[in-house]
């Protein structure tokens, strides 16, 4: 972990560069991270102690250039710090190493299983996760891996989906549909396994009960809409 001198200056969100610029390859870099955040966000609605980044600078060295996780979660960090969000994630001002990395492999290879792995490790970012659906065997990897720090090194986790008990929950890869795009995702699972549904697919379900208790009603003679 990087010491601070508290003596000398710390440069601000406000006076680093939000991202590496870097254009990324890969819609689903940003779909699949999208994906976790809305999810997050249906779950933990009512909380205010969580931060969800996307393709956003992790500051952790004032001497050194931000790395960049096409996604990546703080938790004991207020959510919304300023009333047009965060600029980047600076965490000698945040307070809190990020918990959760992840990265997505695209066409070209981004060092994800070697500098960047060591990076977030020297960080101390406590869960890497890397998604590679589409060149893991290029890799020789398997599509979805997930490391845990241990002793300053990362364990490849076994079993999926990957459970994370900081946060009491899984991640895991399931087919699904979002954005009208049915493929494979990465989603959220509960304590049982069950996977998590958005908050779309949540909609969807209150509609179709709601439709089923009007049925039931009208075939008892009731008009729903009377009610």
């Amino acid at each position: 972990m990087v010491q601070y001198n508290p003596l000398q200056h710390l440069p601000t969100a406000e006076e680093l560069p939000e991202t590496d610029h870097k254009p990324v390859e890969s819609q689903l870099q940003i779909l699949v991270a999208n994906l976790l955040e809305e999810i997050l966000a249906w779950l933990w609605q009512k909380r205010t102690d969580w931060f969800w980044g996307i393709n956003m600078g992790v500051y952790y060295d004032p001497g050194k250039s931000a790395i960049v996780p096409d996604g990546f979660l703080s938790l004991g960090v207020e959510r919304l710090t300023r009333a047009g969000g965060r600029l980047s994630y600076v965490i000698w001002q945040e307070g809190k190493v990020p918990l959760l990395a992840l990265e997505y492999v695209s066409k070209t290879y981004g060092q994800e299983y070697d500098s960047k792995k060591d990076e977030y490790a020297s960080i101390g970012v406590l869960y890497y996760a890397i998604y590679n659906p589409e060149y893991h065997r290029r890799d020789k990897h398997n599509p979805f891996e997930v490391y845990r720090l241990v002793d300053g090194q990362y364990v490849l986790q076994s079993g999926e989906p990957v459970w994370i008990p900081e946060i009491g929950l899984g991640i895991g890869r399931a087919q699904g549909t979002y954005r009208a795009w049915t493929r494979e995702w990465l989603y959220w699972y509960d304590q049982n396994g069950n996977q998590l549904s958005t908050p779309s697919e949540v909609a969807q379900q209150e509609r179709q009960r709601a439709e089923r208790l009007a049925e039931r009603l009208r075939q008892m003679g009731v008009d729903p809409d009377t009610l």
